[in-house]
């Protein structure tokens, strides 16, 4: 069922962005590049989507993306100052006009009380510098997190090109 969602929610945004002439980047952590690879395996993706950022270490999303080592160290790579940072980050480094982000605790482990297995930060973004993030505690498997928060990153985007 999820899968069918997932379709069903990637068509809309191609034929959203398609309408609106825009581009969309993707910074992805904890999904490893499913949103990315979800959006380019529809047919024309080439005329909407820019590129795809997989930053998984913190590392990455320094050097990838410009996230600072100070949001990182105070906040932790799963946040939302880090998730906006990312999003921002993901429009500054491509020719971009939108862009998703997605950094979180997929599992089985490196969960914490303050942060269990399946929170998610999840953030979208926009070429003038506006962005907005918001955390989801997902359930289920390794698998069943990382397909949630590709469904969520994409019907947020959706969401914010009505």
């Amino acid at each position: 069922m999820l899968d069918n969602d997932i379709l069903a929610a990637a068509v809309a945004l191609a034929g959203a962005l398609q309408k609106q002439r825009l581009l969309l980047a993707t910074a992805e952590s904890c999904t490893g590049g499913g949103i990315a690879q979800t959006l380019t395996s529809l047919s024309g993706a080439s005329t909407w989507f820019d590129r795809g950022f997989v930053t998984y270490s913190n590392e990455a999303k320094q050097e990838m993306l410009g996230v600072p080592a100070s949001t990182l160290a105070t906040s932790g790579a799963v946040s939302e100052a880090t998730a906006l940072d990312m999003a921002r980050g993901a429009i500054s480094h491509s020719r971009a006009h939108v862009s998703v982000a997605v950094t979180g605790i997929a599992g089985p482990d490196g969960g914490t009380q303050d942060k269990p297995v399946g929170t998610v930060w999840i953030a979208w973004g926009q070429k003038l510098g506006y962005a907005e993030a918001r955390c989801f505690q997902f359930d289920g498997d390794r698998d069943a997190v990382r397909q949630q928060t590709i469904l969520h990153a994409i019907l947020g985007l959706n969401a914010r090109l009505k």
